[in-house]
Parts: structure tokens; sequence; C-alpha cells
């Protein structure tokens, strides 16, 4: 065995590969019954219609149809997913795979029926179940609609949220218990009262997340199923290795940029590690990669394909909704991270090809060369959508009535000539990266081919970014568009190339494919939509029960009151709580619960967190459950493709994922990281967001060099220890500053409202709040940011919601204002105590120099770093 292979696992076959994904995303179940096959098949078709129907954003039907609300089309959709769930998921690996047996017929029958009944009878639930008053009958049917939705879940996406969403059923119903600590204990709600909170009533079961996965989860997952039945998941990897193949370590690089652009379509970091592992991985195994570092290289980039905006793994969506932002400002706090998280990845396996000294497939060629093309490939095409964006603007302005006619015929002439274009040269192959003679393409022999793919995300992003409109009318509007490519690219390369005898033959085989894009976004959908509803359960105990308010003082006792202990518990929670599920209900589960106790304990010790901030923390740190041993799935995956040992090959993929870990740790200390508080409509702004993103991967280039022990020569330790305090400065020079010059001054209370009369309109100004707790009637305290908004002092004191009174050197507070934030964040305190409520510091910024000083000794303590490197150096750097 040579050593480049390591360690041997079994590696599977495509055929096992292919099972292997079926068996988490779409079900493993192939009956050779063509009618049961069928009945399967045309289900699935029939969800992709319904959503397609209830997503048309003109409502043209409503003269002839009824138009369904929310609460109607959410049931429709949990039908479809329970039905489906049940007939393409065995009950256990033993199970038969070949046909569907009685018992799963009759739960498919159960399940569907449960979920279509709250469709059926909403108006009768209006009337009855969600005023309060549940019938026996509805409360029958929401029991059994619940233990069947777990059965649901637990064969579609393992026991890990079938063992979570019935322990919090548990905790819900009996409150009280040995394993229950005393902070969170209630009560227990009665067997009604629960079964109407989860499955009858609009929230539970059919609430939020539910609602996401139907309006905007499907289309997505549906627009990702047709680009990749179209072609555009191996345009995306034969582009990925025709710019990045030819580079030491060049087949490594080429699966972190190719898993980040698959990451655009696939919703599901174990279907985009088999789908581009099973050519990448052997390619790196053949530059000198063990089948650990090449699975893990596979892992690490899969993963992050869920982080990556625009879609994030539908998790971008449920942010939407679970913290009140629009869309564009979820993907302007979450791109940064993502792109510079991509950034380093590419660097770690530079960095393990100069380790080894791996030659590259094929002609060399230079990273700086390559580098220096794809910023100039990104500034033209900065360049033609800024263009794009003023012209557009033109248009409306002269011919507002027929500007959308006109661009949609542009549009259409655009296709039809990329797709011409693309005629002239063959069709993309998909390539056995075992050959002996393994060819790697060339960016010109590829780019041409599929820039016809291109549009559709033009569309979605243009819609979502320029015209701001909703995810679900954005991802309408792409997808309709992929509906015409699939269907006509076809036919229309038949024309352009002369082969009229065979335009119906192909015209055909575009319906195909487009019937079995159809089928597979469905499909694909059956775990998400499950998953979603099962993480309604939790959602609802969260809201019913003290756990959701009360679990930050647990991690607060366990931590014993040190912030980042506190951060790294919230961390490893999440981490746990994410074990073995998918994206989605992964971040359903840890936002939750974790979300806001990470901004109740930061506002305790005195930092305040923006609630964005905490989402990605959290979220990112779900994620890394994908990479994680035990569970990993990702990793499992990746070791199933590579034939190396799973464990090993989680522990390595942790280890180049180090930089994920690190920086939700970062922009919780700095939240100018994710680009809070930077307004893009500035042009001063936009060199902000500039100077932030090189700042930021110049320090996560530094930090991958120090954590792989490799800069310009191996690193010493002392040198990586350098490495990583220069880049620990760059990300958060705010964490000196504040240990020189403090950032705010105290300021007596009493003299709070002559200090909010002086600061400037907008200045913040930070409220410590003491006072007793309304749970535990202990003393707790937190920090409040108010802005300073209104002409007068008065003013601005009224619209924070605050009310003072003035009690000699004290200042005592009110209850404040019912609806507005100041409330929510005070709920906590409790006002009617005997012990007042206390105003207990102001604070106001202070005049300080800029963090950015701390720069110079940063770079001049790098400089050191490269002098004592450069004279071990044996090769070029890049």
């Amino acid at each position: 065995m040579s050593e480049a292979t390591g360690s041997q696992g079994r590696q599977y076959t495509d055929e096992e590969l292919q099972d292997l994904v079926a068996s988490a995303d779409s079900g493993a179940r192939v009956p050779t019954n063509k009618t049961v096959a069928g009945l399967i098949a045309g289900l699935a078709l029939v969800w992709s219609l319904f959503q397609l129907w209830i997503a048309q954003p003109q409502l043209w039907f409503g003269e002839y149809l009824p138009v369904l609300n929310s609460s109607q089309t959410r049931p429709i959709h949990l039908t479809f997913a329970v039905v489906l769930a049940f007939l393409a998921y065995p009950a256990l690996k033993s199970s038969p795979r070949h046909h569907v047996p009685i018992l799963d017929w009759v739960l498919a029958a159960i399940a569907g029926f449960c979920a279509f009944y709250v469709f059926w009878f909403s108006d009768e639930l209006a009337l009855t179940a969600r005023s309060g008053l549940p019938t026996q009958a509805q409360v029958i049917i929401g029991a059994v609609g619940l233990v069947v939705l777990l059965e649901a879940s637990r064969r579609a996406l393992g026991p890990a949220l079938t063992v979570v969403g019935s322990l919090f059923l548990a905790y819900a119903y009996f409150g009280q218990g040995l394993l229950i600590p005393d902070l969170i204990e209630h009560e227990g709600l009665s067997f009604t009262a629960l079964i109407n909170a989860q499955w009858l009533d609009t929230g539970g079961v059919f609430g939020i997340p539910l609602g996401v996965s139907t309006a905007f989860v499907f289309l997505f997952v549906l627009f990702g199923s047709l680009l990749d039945k179209a072609g555009a998941g191996n345009y995306f990897i034969k582009l990925a290795f025709a710019g990045l193949g030819h580079l030491r370590g060049g087949p490594a690089k080429a699966a972190v940029v190719g898993s980040a652009m698959t990451g655009v379509i696939s919703g599901s970091s174990i279907a985009n590690v088999v789908t581009t592992g099973t050519f990448t991985i052997p390619l790196m195994k053949r530059v000198g990669f063990t089948n650990e570092q090449a699975g893990s290289v596979e892992v690490a980039s899969s993963v992050n394909g869920q982080i990556m905006p625009p879609v994030m793994g539908a998790a971008a969506f449920l942010m939407v909704e679970f913290i009140g932002i629009p869309y564009v400002e979820v993907i302007k706090h979450a791109f940064i991270p993502a792109v510079i998280s991509y950034i380093a990845l590419v660097y770690i396996v530079h960095l393990e090809a100069l380790k080894k000294e791996m030659p590259a497939l094929g002609e060399s060629k230079s990273m700086t060369g390559m580098l220096a093309k794809f910023l100039a490939g990104f500034i033209v095409a900065g360049v033609a959508f800024t263009a794009l964006i003023y012209g557009v603007d033109a248009l409306e302005t002269a011919l507002p009535d027929l500007s959308a006619p006109i661009m949609m015929i542009v549009l259409i002439a655009l296709y039809v000539g990329l797709v011409m274009v693309a005629s002239r040269r063959p069709d993309l192959e998909i390539d056995d990266p075992n050959e002996s003679e393994f060819k790697l393409p060339t960016v010109g022999e590829v780019y041409a081919t599929g820039l016809h793919y291109v549009l559709p995300i033009v569309v979605l992003i243009w819609f979502l970014m320029v015209e701001r409109q909703s995810p679900a009318k954005s991802a309408f509007y792409a997808t309709s568009l992929m509906l015409l490519i699939i269907v006509t690219q076809r036919p229309l390369k038949t024309v352009f190339r002369g082969e009229g005898g065979e335009l119906v033959n192909e015209f055909m085989a575009g319906l195909v494919d487009l019937r079995e894009g159809l089928i597979a976004g469905a499909r694909n959908m059956i775990g998400i939509g499950v998953a979603t509803a099962a993480a309604g359960i939790i959602v609802a105990t969260v809201t019913k029960t003290p756990i959701g308010t009360e679990l930050a003082g647990l991690v607060e006792q366990l931590s014993g009151g040190i912030l980042l202990v506190m951060l790294v518990l919230i961390a490893i929670f999440s981490l746990i709580l994410g074990m073995g599920l998918p994206t989605t209900a992964n971040y359903i589960v840890v936002s939750s619960l974790m979300a806001s106790v990470v901004v109740s304990l930061g506002a305790q010790e005195g930092l305040i967190v923006p609630l964005i901030a905490a989402h990605l923390f959290v979220f990112y740190f779900g994620i890394m459950a994908d990479v994680t041993p035990p569970v990993g799935l990702a990793s499992f995956a990746a070791a199933a493709v590579s034939g190396g040992d799973p464990i090993k090959t989680g522990f390595t993929a942790f280890f180049y994922s180090l930089r994920t870990v690190a920086l939700p740790f970062l922009f919780i200390f700095n939240p100018t990281l994710i680009l809070y508080g930077v307004d893009l409509g500035t042009w001063e702004g936009i060199a902000q967001a500039v100077f932030v993103f090189i700042t930021a991967t110049f320090a996560m280039l530094l930090f991958a060099a120090a954590t792989q022990g490799y800069f310009l020569a191996r690193s010493r330790i002392y040198e990586s220890a350098a490495l990583l305090l220069v880049a620990f400065t760059l990300f958060v020079p705010n964490v000196w500053l504040n240990m020189v010059q403090s950032p705010y001054r105290d300021v007596p209370p009493v003299q709070f409202e002559q200090v909010v009369g002086d600061v400037a309109e907008g200045d913040r100004i930070r409220l410590l709040v003491r006072g007793p707790d309304f749970n535990t009637g202990e003393t707790a305290e937190t920090t409040l940011v108010m802005y300073a908004e209104g002409a007068t002092a008065a003013e601005r004191v009224a619209n924070s919601g605050l009310l003072l009174i003035p009690d000699g050197d004290t200042v005592r507070m009110d209850e404040p204002m019912f609806g507005t934030t100041t409330a929510e964040k005070l709920a906590d305190f409790d006002f009617y105590s005997d012990t007042p409520v206390e105003l207990a510091s102001v604070q106001v910024p202070n005049q300080r120099m800029p963090a950015q000083v701390f720069y110079i000794p940063a770079l001049l303590l790098l400089g050191v770093v490269i002098m004592l490197q450069r004279r071990r150096q044996t090769q070029p750097a890049f």
C-alpha cells in the first residue's frame, strides 16, 4: 500500500454512493412494481407543480380558483412530505427496498390524513382548537399526527431529531422530574393543551419553520435540482478544475471552489460531498493527498457550502423570519465570513501541497497569475452588473410601461445567444478521474459551454438584491427561467448544430429532464419538509415553557459568569444539538434554544451582541456537527468515497475547519466583520466594507498558516504563535484598544436626561440596568443600547420607551412602554417587587484613537516572522 493512500476503509462503488445520498436526502426505496414507482414519482411531481402554483406571484387564477393562505398551504405541504416519507424511506436498514410493505401504506395514509385534516377543517379549527376549545376528536388526531411525524423524521433524518423532539414533548408535558434542572422546571402542560399547541394551533408543527419550508425553501431546492439536472453541476466542477487544476495541489483547490459553486444549488452537505467528491477525491489522491486528507478537504469545502449566500442551506430565509430583518441584510452580514472562509481553505490546501512538494496535474501554472485573472474577472463582472443596474434604471425611467417586456425579450435573446455559443462546442461529459491518462480541461474549452446556466442565478440575485423582491417571488422567477432552459436547451443546440432531424427527440428528452428535475426536487424536499415540521415541536416548547428564557441562566451557572467560557459552552451545545440534523432543522433547533442566550449573556457582561451575529454564531457551530465525529455525516460520506477511516477523516476535516470555528468568536467581539453598522448605500460605507474584507482575508490567511504550521517554510512553535497573534490583532484590534482606553465613560444616572440631550442624534448610549429577576427574585444586570432619536432630550427618552423616576441620587425605573424594544429586553426584570429596578450607570462613548493603530506593531511582528522564515525558505510561497 502506498504512503499516499493512508489507512484504508472500504471504498464504496458508485451505486452504493448514490444509495448513500438517496438514503439521506431523497429516500432509498426503489419499488420494482411500476405502478407503485409511478405513484411515488407522480406524488413528487404533483408536489412540485403545487408549489409552483402557490408561488405564482401574479395570482392570475384568483378570479377562477380560491387563493390559499399560509395556514392552508402548510398542511398540504406537510401532507406530501409525510406520505412520501413513509413510501420512499424504509423503516430499517433491513426493511425491503423494492416494495412498500402494508404497514408503510397504512402509516402513509394515517400521516397524510392527520396533516390534511388541518387543511380541510381549518375553519372549524379556527372556531374550536385555535380559540382554546379543542374537541376530543381533534386532540386524538393531533396526538396521532405527532407520533407519525416523529416516526417520519426518524426514517428520513435518522434518530437525532426524533429523540430531541420527543424529549421536548416530555419536558413540556411533565415540566418537573429528576433530570430537569430546577431553573427550567414548570407545572407541565395538560395533554390537551400540549396537543393543541403542537398540532392544532398555527404555531408548533405548522408554525414559522414549516411556513418557510412551504413558501421559500421548496422553490430553492427545486431550483437547485433543475440546475443540476440541466448539467450545471458538472459545468461548475469542470470550470473549477479548468481554472485551478494546473496549480500545486490543484485538485484540492478545485474541490474547494467547485463545492462553493455547487453549494449554491445544493442544500445538503452529504449530497455535495458525494456529487463533487467522486470526481475530486481520486484526483487529490493522485497528486499526493492521503485518503483522509482528500476526504477532509471535500468535507470542509462541502459543509462550507451551507454558509455561502445566497441560500445558506435555506437558513437565510429562516433568519429573515426569526430575526425580522430584510433578506438583503442577512446576505450582507453572511457574505464576508463565508468568502474569507473559502479563500482560507484554498490557502490551506496550497500549504499542504507546499509541505508535501506535490506536483501539479499536467503543466504547472502560477497561482499568482490565476489570482490576477480571477481578480480581473471579478472586476469585469462587477462593472458589468453595475452597468446593468444603471441601464435598467434608465430604461424604467424612459419607458416605464414597456421596461418589463423589453427586459424579458433581451433576457430570452441573451439566453438563445449563449446556447448558440455553447452549441459550437461538444457537450461536457462526466470524466473518469481514475483514468491513467487524465487530461485537465482548459478554461477556454469549458467556460462557453454553460454560460446560460449563470442566467437563472443572475436573475435570482437580481430580484433578491436589486429589486428587493421576496425570496419566494425571486425564486419563482429564477425557477421559471430554469424551466424554460431545461426544456429548450437541447432542441436549440440541435437547431444550431444543423441536426434538425433530431429536433423532436431532443425536445422530448428536454421534457424528460424537466419531469425528472421536478421529481428530484420534491424528493430532495421530503427530509426538509419533515424536519421543519418536527423542529416546530421544539419552537413551540420554547415559547410555552421557561426553557427559552431560563437557558441563559443555566449556561451562566455552568460557566461561572466568564463570558468566553459562556460562548464556548454555547458553541458546544450548538454542536451537540446539530448532530445528525440537516442544515434547515439544525438551524431551527440551535437558534431557537441558543441565539437569545448569546445576546442576553453578552448584555449581562457588558457586550452588546447584534442578534444576527448571535444567529450566525450558533448556525456555524450547528453545521460543524456535519464534520465532527462521532456523528459527522459528511465525514462518513467522504470516507465512503475515499476509502479512508471515517473518524480520522472527521478529525482532519475539523482541523481544516478551525477557521470556521474561530470566525464566530471573532465577529461576536467585532461585529464589523459581518458589516454590522456599515452602510453600503454610501461610498464611505463601501470603502469601509472593502477595507474590512481585505483585512479579514489577510488575517484569515495568517490564521490558516499558523494552524497549518507552514508559512514561507515550516513554522516553529513561536512563529505559529506570533502569526496567531498578528491574525487576532487584525481581526479584533478593538480588544487591545479597550485595554488601553475604555470605550465608554460613566456618567451618574441622575444626569441621564442631560447626557441624552447633549449627544449627537443617532449616537449610542449604553445603560446598565440592575434589579430583581422576575423568575428567581435575585439581583440581575443587563446592558441596553439606546440610540438618541429625536430633537430634544424629552423626545429621545420617550422614543426609547424608558420610564424613569429620579429618587435623590438614584434613578428608579418603571415598566417600559409596552411594544417597544426596550420592553422586550427588560422583560426578565420584576418591576413590581419591593426592590426597585434601577438605572445603575449611564455610559457615553469616549473619544479614542483608532483601533487600527494596533495594526502597526502587528505588521512589524509579521515582518520579523517573514525574515526568520525567508532564511529557511526552499520554494516559492505561491
